[in-house]
């Protein structure tokens, strides 16, 4: 098993809750896995953001990284040690139930432990859709995973997960813009200083414009008296700028301690004025509350006590398998998939989330959601691998903020940039100034390639290129702690 990390810088800071992302070291895990009798590689990536895991605002970002290396080194520890296992699914449950007793032992929480069980996770399937010779989306519907349901949700037992998912997978997926809490909402918005001339848009009037964008991802500040100023000037660029029938996210940013907090900002959002005709486009609003309040016998009691509250998700609440069914207990209305919690598990949240729509179709409190949402993310291995997941579960439209966050994929080796053109063609464009960049157009994405492929990435990277982890260091990232 080899580890290796590629440094990225942002082409502006993008700040979500309590923390500012302007860098960040991407991890490629490449394993080699033995698969009825055939040795395949297999490779997955992530990149390593502040503060989204644990959300400690007392650790420095080198003590964060030190936590989230720590967690996939123990994973992979765990991975190289597995016993033989007759499926994917049964070695997966193996390495991540081993990855859950440490944490709990080790004082990592469950969502950080997850990431790392998720990553060799990936490497395994990317390495067991390579030597079988099926794409991601046909090994899911074919269940040659050997995915037991039950095992995930017990009201699954004896169910396939093809019953619960699209017939075939989507190749076209709708581009859900993020805006940051710092974004630009107009070019005039841009200080002189911080103007970019890379080629890409910057503000979100440009962007619409550039892109077609029709979905968008708000981020709140928790400030009732900010964010009614700041949704106000959102409000004014898309309806102005955007289609007639665009739609909108709030991400609470875990920013409230309380429920009845949250309903307050709520009322006071829904009642504004202004705003009346602009929160008609809500979709839902995801992880209002802090973890470690967000699921207690209090947050169940005044949510279920909340008859009006709009459709509410959890996120980084979701950490443990049994995550998603609390919630919905509570007066949730589900979760978001991102490949970085795990795919199995994000296969089971699909699956349990559409079995709860089909049996409320007709009820007013049956509105059930499973998203997708991101981390930042981007290609050639980490966003083709989540978008191929978000394809194969059927979720239309996915929250995509790596591509306007980083400068395509410039950061790449040439010879690099040239595979992901000639293998994804239709995902990437070539930009005028001569790197690779994500082609949204329609406010939409063509994922074909990545659906065909054996799980996203339709090439083999050689990720030993890039620096071993052992010679890596925080201080090559050149930002502050």
């Amino acid at each position: 098993m080899d580890l290796h990390v590629l440094n990225m810088h942002t082409r502006m800071p993008f700040r979500y809750g309590i923390a500012a992302m302007t860098a960040l070291p991407h991890l490629f895990l490449q394993v080699e896995a033995e698969i009825d009798g055939q040795v395949q590689i297999g490779l997955a990536s992530e990149g390593l953001p502040p503060k989204w895991f644990t959300k400690n605002p007392v650790s420095t970002y080198r003590q964060d990284l030190q936590d989230m290396l720590a967690v996939i080194r123990n994973a992979s520890t765990l991975a190289l040690d597995a016993p033989v296992a007759p499926s994917a699914f049964a070695w997966w449950r193996s390495v991540y139930d081993d990855q859950m007793t440490w944490s709990a032992s080790s004082a990592h929480p469950p969502l950080l432990a997850g990431l790392g069980a998720s990553l060799v996770e990936r490497a395994m399937l990317d390495a067991f859709c390579r030597a079988t010779g099926h794409s991601f989306a046909t090994a899911l519907r074919k269940n040659t995973f050997g995915i037991q349901l039950g095992d995930l949700h017990h009201e699954l037992a004896g169910i396939e997960p093809a019953v619960y998912l699209p017939r075939e997978p989507l190749r076209r997926v709708i581009a859900r813009h993020t805006v940051g809490l710092t974004d630009p909402l107009t070019d005039g918005d841009v200080p002189a200083a911080e103007r970019l001339h890379d080629g890409l848009p910057q503000s979100l009037e440009a962007c619409i414009h550039a892109y077609g964008l029709t979905h968008f991802k708000l981020k709140l500040y928790g400030d009732l008296a900010r964010d009614v100023a700041r949704l106000r000037q959102i409000a004014v660029v898309l309806q102005s700028g955007a289609a007639e029938n665009y739609a909108f996210t709030l991400d609470g940013n875990e920013q409230y301690k309380r429920v009845g907090e949250f309903r307050d900002a709520w009322d006071a959002l829904a009642g504004e004025p202004s705003l009346r005709a602009f929160m008609r486009h809500l979709l839902f609003v995801e992880q209002p509350l802090h973890r470690d309040v967000s699921l207690t016998d209090e947050a169940a009691r005044d949510f279920l006590g909340w008859s009006e509250r709009p459709p509410i998700i959890i996120d980084e609440s979701d950490g443990e398998l049994s995550s998603l069914p609390r919630a919905l207990a509570a007066g949730y209305a589900g979760t978001s998939h991102k490949n970085c919690k795990g795919v199995f598990r994000g296969i089971g949240s699909a699956c349990l989330v559409r079995r709860r729509q089909a049996a409320h179709s007709e009820s007013a409190a049956g509105r059930y959601v499973i998203s997708g949402e991101d981390l930042a993310n981007v290609g050639p291995v980490a966003l083709l691998q989540d978008l191929a997941a978000m394809a194969a579960l059927g979720i239309g439209h996915v929250e995509r903020n790596g591509h306007h966050y980083f400068r395509g994929l410039s950061m790449l080796p040439d010879d690099v940039q040239r595979q992901v053109l000639h293998h994804h063609s239709d995902l990437y464009r070539w930009h005028p100034d001569g790197y690779p960049t994500l082609d949204v157009h329609d406010g939409c994405l063509e994922v074909g390639s990545v659906v065909d492929a054996p799980f996203g990435t339709a090439f083999l990277l050689d990720s030993t290129q890039f620096t071993p982890l052992e010679q890596w260091d925080f201080d090559t990232l050149g930002v502050s702690e």
